[in-house]
């Protein structure tokens, strides 16, 4: 068994000493770095201006500088509050749940014996979210290594706090899913993320988008019932609210185009209820169907 290098101690310690910052502190700082970056040129508001443009082409221009400006602090409250989530006791890290949206349907799921397919897009605290369903139910969720194999391991101790189960994206991965299911537990996927390989585009907000098939797969196979969630944030770090969506069941359907379509509508419908709170910054449409790219590339240094 391979072993994994150890965290940067710089990172472990200012993750350890942000976690000391009340919330509200810490979305403060949030808000005040994303609001520097709206004015500053840089490659995270480049993302998020294209994203928002090719998803909301309909909005005037104040609209969407807003929503711009607004997203940018919500990726930086994302960024920061990772510490508390990580390095606070989980017990406290809950208790900022103040509502829970949709909590019948999570219920209800869980009742019907059938195991949960929990669809978590990158909305608001994806992490609280992983902590509050660990701390009901038996939970074990896909994840994607980062790049920079040091901060494996706090990735892997933040998220497993409440006895969630983690494993690497990947065959064995879904193997473990489909045999937590079926001991009828919840397991939890990401489903905005552009997957590798040859996957179909669907659309997303009306752009093609590359989405994965696995999520279908894994509730065809299994028979789990599907909901989307997330943890959206209050304002002035007051805490977060949960939700709990149902999926359509076209999501099972065994025809991919199908599937990944249905999919897709779900992660908008979250999207819709917390419009800033979305990962724009991510580069959702990186691939596209006839090759075009519709974000600027890295530009390589000059050897000297």
């Amino acid at each position: 068994m391979t072993e994994q290098p150890a965290p940067p101690r710089t990172l472990e310690w200012t993750l350890r000493i942000l976690a000391r910052l009340p919330l509200p502190v810490l979305h403060g700082i949030g808000a005040t770095l994303g609001t520097a970056l709206t004015h500053l040129p840089n490659r995270a508001r480049r993302i998020a201006e294209i994203n928002l443009h090719l998803c909301f082409p309909d909005r005037e221009d104040a609209e969407q500088r807003r929503l711009l400006r607004d997203a940018l602090r919500e990726t930086c409250k994302t960024a920061l509050e990772i510490a508390p989530v990580f390095k606070r006791p989980p017990e406290q890290v809950t208790a900022w749940v103040r509502r829970v949206h949709g909590h019948e349907h999570f219920e209800r799921a869980v009742a019907e014996g059938r195991g949960v397919l929990l669809l978590a897009p990158h909305i608001g605290c994806w992490e609280l979210l992983n902590l509050w369903v660990a701390a009901r139910q038996p939970l074990t969720a896909l994840y994607r290594p980062p790049r920079q194999p040091a901060l494996e391991p706090i990735l892997l101790a933040g998220r497993s706090r409440n006895g969630a189960r983690l494993l690497p994206a990947g065959p064995q991965g879904v193997r473990g899913l489909l045999r937590a299911l079926g001991r009828r537990e919840v397991v939890g996927i990401l489903p905005d993320q552009e997957p590798d390989g040859s996957e179909p585009f669907a659309p997303f907000f009306g752009v093609p988008a590359k989405t994965m098939t696995l999520a279908g797969r894994i509730a065809g196979r299994s028979r789990a019932v599907p909901l989307f969630a997330f943890a959206e944030r209050l304002p002035l770090g007051r805490g977060y609210d949960l939700h709990f969506m149902p999926a359509d069941p076209a999501v099972a359907d065994p025809d991919p185009a199908t599937a990944t379509a249905a999919l897709n509508r779900g992660v908008e419908a979250c999207v819709h209820r917390a419009p800033a709170q979305y990962q724009w910054t991510y580069k959702r449409f990186n691939t596209q169907p006839d090759g075009t790219r519709l974000y600027p590339t890295k530009r390589r240094r000059r050897g000297g």
